[in-house]
């Protein structure tokens, strides 16, 4: 039964590490590198991950700067980050790549806040679908006479609460996102 627990505990934590890294690629009114996350620039013809070319530094709030390590991936750079759905646009000096954050609009702002909850959402629902694992798992060992009935509903207690914890560790997460969204 513990290890139905722990395994469970294990799937919940891998759902939430899952909305902080989705939220992390949110644009809020503040910069940040985790925008960039995904950006894939197109290097002599391999797709690579922009934080492999290039160092990624927050100069001030609202700028993000790159430093590309090889000058001929400037120009790729520059493309990826336009050709990608963040809106952003980039300025080439010769040496850096600066992108401005602009302040969000109130409208945007608020679809940004429905997206997290959407997510928000999926994770809870990833989160039950564990519960209804785990419960599965222990009525299974109950009927293999591994458990006995008692037990079978403690494991099942206990599942319930892990998941409690882990679906307001989620709205917790949310309501954290959702403030920094709104902030102007």
């Amino acid at each position: 039964m513990q290890e139905v627990l722990k395994d469970c505990k294990s799937r919940m934590k891998k759902a939430i590490a899952t909305l902080e890294k989705e939220f992390s690629k949110l644009r809020t009114g503040r910069a940040s590198t985790g925008l960039l996350d995904d950006v894939l620039v197109d290097y002599y013809g391999t797709l690579t991950p922009l934080n492999q070319l290039a160092s990624i530094s927050i100069p001030d709030s609202r700028t993000i700067s790159i430093q590309p390590w090889d000058r001929n991936a400037f120009a790729g750079v520059e493309k990826a980050i336009m050709k990608s759905d963040l809106g952003l646009n980039p300025v080439n000096d010769g040496k850096v790549i600066r992108i401005n954050i602009p302040p969000l609009t109130e409208e945007r702002r608020k679809d940004l806040v429905k997206l997290a909850k959407k997510y928000s959402e999926d994770t809870k629902v990833a989160v039950r679908n564990v519960r209804r694992d785990a419960n599965e798992t222990l009525k299974k060992m109950k009927n293999s006479k591994e458990l006995t009935e008692d037990d079978m509903h403690k494991g099942q207690d206990e599942v319930q609460k892990i998941t409690d914890s882990f679906v307001e560790q989620a709205d917790q997460v949310l309501a954290e996102k959702e403030k920094e969204i709104m902030e102007i």
